[in-house]
């Protein structure tokens, strides 16, 4: 169960700043679950350079649940 949830889909523009933030404040042993209406598939290069993980699973037509957590 992840430890924080952030949905995407609620900030008004650009949301990159917001899941940047999240990420830098993620403990060790925390992950961050974030909800997003498309995959974030150019999330997932900014993850592997900071050293992130995450498992991404379709759960509806227009929601994509992306869980991260620490390499």
């Amino acid at each position: 169960m992840p430890d924080k949830t952030l949905d995407a889909r609620e900030i008004d523009g650009e949301p990159f700043g917001r899941i940047v933030d999240e990420l830098e404040a993620l403990g060790e042993a925390e992950q961050l679950e974030l909800l997003n209406s498309f995959e974030p598939e150019p999330l997932y290069g900014v993850l592997d350079q900071r050293g992130f993980d995450h498992e991404t699973e379709q759960v509806a037509e227009d929601e994509w649940r992306v869980v991260i957590e620490h390499a």
